[in-house]
């Protein structure tokens, strides 16, 4: 009896030795920190889109991986697949995993699983996107705005620069709720220097150094932006991470529309510097370049400037974010005839966000017709197009005042391929009522009630 009693017992420990170490080789684990996801664009979106999804993986190890990635909806069952691919990463070393996937029919709220296995474990990472039923791409909404911590621009900035200057942290977060509560829920922070008086081909930077401030507390180049607060950057990506908001960190400013191989290594110098200080935020959504440029991209140098600039600094920051977008803003004059050299330019850049298609020259193409060929490049490359929508008119000398609510819908309702519309900007042109400082004044809270109403006959 004993000796059938010491039977049981070992086969019962045997059993449960292999079940346990059977669980630890396919162990779930949530996120382990080496996957990320990213959904370009973040919800809410438009049920007439592609959704662009990427898995950035990373291999922390001294040994190559193997590994299975899968993508469903909503749960992770059989039927509920929507990609799955095996992809092999060598040791310290990052990949990333794309698709896209229509949102046609798929109207509410769902959610996107990434699943990835190796032969240890398995680790889950989900996103939540919301699916609006439209006739358009648009979402018939500002999804978000640029925020500049001071404007560029004394004479633009005239009625809101001195507010912005004395603004502290905890002010720059009541402005991301404000932001937040118009369901404005993605920010594209202007630029982290100042050096709005340098311009490409007008300036000795390259070898007489580089003459910009930070926003931030910098280790690269001393001094701060005579602003009352320490870290802007913090707030905003603080208060972005409790509001679930989506953030492109604007590494700028070099000099205005350069794109050169010095404005190249300064923008790696830096954007190394701001991940390693601000990487850790949930809210860190992208990459933005703050430089700008015509729609026509410039000279002949320009133009093979921007694509090797875009092409190189993709490359870089892949080592930080494989998955993470990269933006850049246009204005949307002078198109014909640089085709071509957005066809190249946009194999490295993942999002375009032009403006000033209200305002197009009588000689120049329409607003509606530069809008197409832009779309028509950015479908043809795989890349985005999103609407940089002014939220401002120009008042005396230049000045910067808050637009009609009647401006902003007509041309919110005028351009409806767009699948994201930002606004510029939202200091100084949008106040809550309910924040502790109003730059811009009272016209500003007229703009935010405005719109909030009509926000509100869409939330319904």
């Amino acid at each position: 009896m004993n000796s059938m009693k010491q039977i049981i017992i070992y086969t019962v420990i045997l059993i449960t030795v292999f079940y346990t170490c059977a669980n630890k080789k396919n162990q779930l684990v949530e996120n382990d920190g080496n996957i990320s996801m990213t959904l370009i664009p973040p919800s809410p979106v438009s049920d007439q889109i592609i959704l662009d999804i990427r898995a950035g993986l990373k291999n922390k190890t001294s040994k190559t991986q193997n590994l299975q990635v899968s993508f469903y909806v909503d749960k992770v069952s059989l039927k509920k697949k929507i990609h799955q691919t095996n992809i092999t990463i060598s040791p310290d070393s990052v990949a990333e995993v794309k698709f896209n996937w229509s949102t046609k029919g798929q109207a509410g709220n769902r959610t996107i699983i990434a699943e990835v296995r190796n032969q240890h474990h398995v680790s889950i990472i989900k996103r939540d996107i919301r699916i609006l039923a439209s006739e358009t791409r648009s979402t018939n909404r500002i999804d978000g705005a640029f925020l500049g911590f001071y404007h560029w621009s004394e004479d633009e900035g005239k009625y809101w620069n001195n507010e912005l200057k004395r603004a502290s942290d905890s002010q720059w977060r009541e402005m991301m709720d404000a932001q937040k509560s118009l369901g404005m829920n993605i920010i594209i922070i202007q630029d982290v220097f100042r050096n709005s008086r340098a311009y490409a081909h007008k300036h000795t930077m390259e070898t007489t150094g580089y003459t910009g401030i930070p926003y931030y507390p910098s280790n690269l180049f001393q001094g701060k932006v005579d602003i009352v607060a320490k870290d802007p950057v913090e707030a905003v990506l603080a208060q972005a991470d409790l509001n679930n908001m989506h953030v492109f960190v604007g590494i700028g400013m070099y000099a205005w529309f350069d794109f050169s191989s010095a404005s190249l290594e300064w923008h790696k110098m830096v954007a190394d510097e701001i991940w390693k200080k601000y990487g850790h935020h949930p809210s860190f959504y992208g990459w933005y370049i703050s430089e700008e440029q015509d729609g026509g991209l410039g000279t002949i140098e320009d133009r093979e400037n921007i694509v090797v600039f875009f092409r190189e600094f993709k490359k870089h920051i892949r080592k930080h974010t494989p998955d993470k977008p990269v933006m850049l803003a246009t204005n949307s004059l002078n198109l014909k005839g640089a085709e071509h050299v957005y066809r190249q330019l946009l194999q490295h850049l993942d999002i375009l966000c032009p403006f000033a298609f209200h305002r197009m020259p009588a000689t120049d193409l329409t607003g509606e017709a530069a809008a197409e060929l832009l779309q028509q490049l950015c479908d043809e490359a795989g890349s985005h197009l999103w609407l940089d929508l002014e939220s401002f008119d120009f008042a005396e000398n230049n000045a910067l005042v808050p637009r009609s609510i009647d401006g902003i819908l007509n041309d919110m309702h005028r351009f409806k391929n767009f699948e994201k519309i930002i606004c510029y900007q939202f200091p100084g042109l949008f106040s809550s009522p309910d924040m502790s400082f109003k730059p811009g004044g009272e016209r500003t809270v007229k703009l935010y009630r405005d719109y909030k109403t009509y926000y509100g006959t869409i939330e319904k």
